[in-house]
């Protein structure tokens, strides 16, 4: 047990004020910026003193970064991911946990070991398979040699292809699979009595009425707890997106958009003050989930009663 003492307080609640002040202060300096005029913003040293500049600087944001297309992509992309990781870990994590199958320890711990394969290290086939899906269903084809034998009896030649580039199924497919959620469903599945389990299979619940209307409630707090992380995460995508959309009109997300908000220091005054209110602009929506989904993500990751 750890002795409560005034220096101890003291020294806790000075480490605690300073991180407090490592987040908030960017986001403060983000916020006075964008509130200035182009002239304040680059004044040397910066003024942290509000200005009266903001609505006019959001509506520029707004216009040159192209944000009601930029956002609903970005929504459409992050709300995908989201379901796609929650649904994908909780049915792996099922199969682990509840069927007993040779090798099922392995495939968990195969699962678990891509938590050190980032997409940066992927990405290059993870592109490839992205601009023709079917290309692995071509390459057994040909190694099987039943394209040939198809060619040969019907005279047609078997070219599969399935182009994911510059589609919304191309932006969410290739990063729905997730580790992390698969460990974390996995951990608590475990810890579900297996009398729970019998007494379902004795009331003639098959497996998927057991996952459905037993596991998936009893789960709740940890499905949210996990939809937050992975919300901010695939809000927050750059390269992947950046990569498989070249149509950046229809299919450019926020974090894109953006970038491209960068000014450039060679073409007069930088108007850092219009791209920080984009920051802003890009910034609100994850805010905005974290904030609602707080309670939820707290219990989620530090509740013991299961």
């Amino acid at each position: 047990m750890i002795e409560r003492t005034p220096i101890f307080n003291a020294v806790t609640y000075a480490i605690m004020l300073g991180g407090l002040l490592v987040v908030l202060l960017p986001v403060w300096m983000a916020f006075t910026a964008a509130t200035q005029t182009v002239e304040a913003v680059n004044r040397i040293p910066f003024s942290f003193a509000l200005g009266d500049e903001l609505l006019t600087n959001l509506g520029a944001a707004w216009q040159r970064g192209d944000f009601g297309t930029k956002l609903a992509n970005s929504f459409i992309l992050a709300t995908g991911v989201t379901l796609g990781k929650v649904m994908i870990a909780a049915l792996s994590a099922f199969s682990i946990v509840y069927f007993s199958y040779r090798l099922r320890t392995i495939f968990f711990w195969v699962i678990f070991v891509t938590l050190m394969l980032p997409l940066e290290v992927r990405i290059v086939p993870t592109y490839a398979i992205a601009a023709n899906a079917l290309a692995p269903l071509q390459a057994i084809l040909d190694v099987t040699g039943i394209s040939a034998l198809i060619a040969v009896l019907s005279g047609v030649q078997v070219s599969l292809q399935w182009n994911l580039l510059n589609s919304y199924v191309g932006l969410i497919l290739p990063l729905v699979a997730t580790a992390t959620g698969t460990f974390l469903y996995r951990q608590f599945f475990m810890t579900v009595p297996d009398e729970l389990a019998e007494a379902a299979k004795m009331d003639g619940a098959g497996a998927f009425r057991f996952f459905v209307e037993i596991l998936m409630p009893l789960s709740r707090t940890n499905m949210l707890a996990l939809a937050t992380i992975m919300f901010v995460y695939a809000w927050n995508q750059y390269l992947w997106p950046l990569l498989v959309t070249t149509d950046r009109g229809t299919y450019g997300t926020a974090i894109i958009a953006l970038k491209q908000m960068v000014p450039n220091p060679y073409g007069g005054l930088p108007d850092w003050n219009v791209a920080m209110a984009a920051a802003l602009i890009v910034m609100l929506p994850p805010v905005v989930v974290v904030a609602l989904m707080q309670r939820w993500f707290v219990r989620g990751l530090i509740a013991t009663e299961k």
